[in-house]
């Protein structure tokens, strides 16, 4: 029961960050169609942007595509799918280093 319940947990930590992106996104979407759709409308004088809106839409997509893309990063570099360039320095120079060969001397 313990492990169902934490599985459930560690769905719902990832669920709550896509829905924030997947809100942020409607609403730049919702205001890029608004401004644009104004412009057709002929009893306007003035067509104004949404700037409040849209970055609110660009803080929660970016944070929560952040959030879902550093934990997609540190999953694969704790199980390795990374390569040389994305590891950890330490891993990464273990894995770059070769025994140096010996000194080959050549008489002429």
């Amino acid at each position: 029961m313990r492990l169902k319940f934490s599985r459930f947990i560690a769905i719902i930590l990832l669920v709550i960050p896509g829905i924030t992106a997947m809100i942020g996104f409607i609403k730049i979407k919702d205001t890029l169609f608004d401004y644009m759709s104004a412009h057709g409308d002929d009893s306007l004088t003035r067509v104004t942007f949404d700037w409040l809106n849209f970055g609110l839409g660009v803080v929660l997509f970016a944070a929560g595509a952040g959030f879902l893309g550093g934990w997609i990063f540190f999953r694969d570099r704790k199980r390795n799918y990374l390569g040389p360039r994305f590891r950890k320095k330490d891993e990464a120079s273990q894995a770059t280093a070769k025994e140096p060969e010996p000194a080959v001397v050549q008489n002429d």
